[in-house]
């Protein structure tokens, strides 16, 4: 087992071209609507997040990111983008049979996004992959993965953390039609569903507290350590067997929501990892989540630790 010289955090799942389009509403079936704008930009759940933990970090934390480019344009380009903020990507695979994933996502002027997404080489991810890596997500201080990615990957590498003592965040998105697994869950430091996540994992609605406690407890009776929900313009409700509050959001004028929840997530993992108590880790992932809101894009709308910290100053 490697020594740890400085924090580690390794991120599995998906890394994607997101293809953006700017329009005044978004289409309903079958009508053509006309954008205004049209953009690349790096992207992916797994990508984003190691991303989102790598800026917030600013350094103080060494981040890892798992999974599978094609070798195309668009992967060369996703690499090389990761390593440029100094990310590992000795176990980004390049698959020569797939084609590096893309996103199309819409935009519209409020903000709000609708995406679908072509996996490309994130859907053969695999157990093995996990095996491979298996040395360094044992040497990690905590491992964060989320649903982009195939199940027994996402299983595989959970097993992997859970047998050499290593904390787990998964961001369950998107939830998979069979669900999530009791074994995993019970492997699980901390869930961060979104309301949608939360009800498709409980059966439960979450539109006021009581449901929001009642689909808390339910995650927790299954195991879960932590529930983390995400909901928008209303803040977040964390939960665990000893405490509960909720945390606003901050009010900002939103530009575009995509990948707020993985900029959520990638420096919630880096308030924790550098052991803030869970009330104080939940801010500072708002507070990087209300910046990335502001600006256009997913990757390109992550803020770094610099301008966190000065947000959250500017809003005691």
């Amino acid at each position: 087992m490697e020594n740890i010289r400085r924090p580690r955090i390794v991120v599995v799942g998906s890394a994607n071209t997101d293809m953006i389009v700017r329009v005044p509403h978004i289409p309903r079936p079958g009508e053509t609507v006309l954008g205004s704008e049209f953009r690349t930009a790096a992207g992916g759940k797994g990508a984003n997040q190691a991303v989102a933990a790598a800026r917030a970090a600013g350094g103080g934390c060494e981040i890892v990111f798992i999974g599978r480019v094609g070798d195309d344009t668009f992967g060369k380009k996703a690499r090389a983008d990761l390593e440029a903020e100094g990310i590992r990507t000795d176990f980004l695979v390049t698959d020569t049979d797939s084609p590096s994933g893309v996103a199309l996502i819409t935009v519209d002027d409020k903000g709000e996004n609708a995406i679908a997404v072509a996996p490309g080489a994130n859907a053969v991810l695999s157990a093995a992959d996990m095996d491979r890596a298996a040395g360094i997500i044992a040497a990690s201080s905590l491992l964060l993965i989320q649903l982009e990615i195939p199940m027994a990957a996402v299983v595989r590498a959970v097993e992997i953390a859970a047998e050499n003592g290593v904390p787990v965040m998964l961001n369950p998105a998107p939830v998979p039609s069979a669900g999530i697994g009791e074994a995993l869950l019970r492997n699980l430091a901390w869930l961060t569903p979104n309301e949608t996540e939360a009800e498709i994992l409980t059966g439960i609605r979450v539109h006021d507290q009581a449901e929001l406690d009642a689909a808390a407890d339910a995650l927790l009776d299954r195991g879960v350590d932590a529930v983390l929900m995400t909901l928008g313009a209303d803040g977040v409700f964390s939960a665990t067997r000893k405490e509960r509050f909720r945390t606003p959001a901050f009010s900002v004028q939103a530009v575009d929501t995509t990948a707020a929840g993985d900029v959520f997530n990638g420096a919630l993992a880096i308030a924790l990892v550098e052991g803030n108590p869970l009330h104080e880790s939940v801010q500072f992932a708002n507070a990087a989540a209300a910046l990335s809101v502001t600006r256009p894009g997913a990757q390109p709308s992550i803020p770094g630790r610099d301008e966190i910290e000065n947000f959250l100053s500017g809003h005691r």
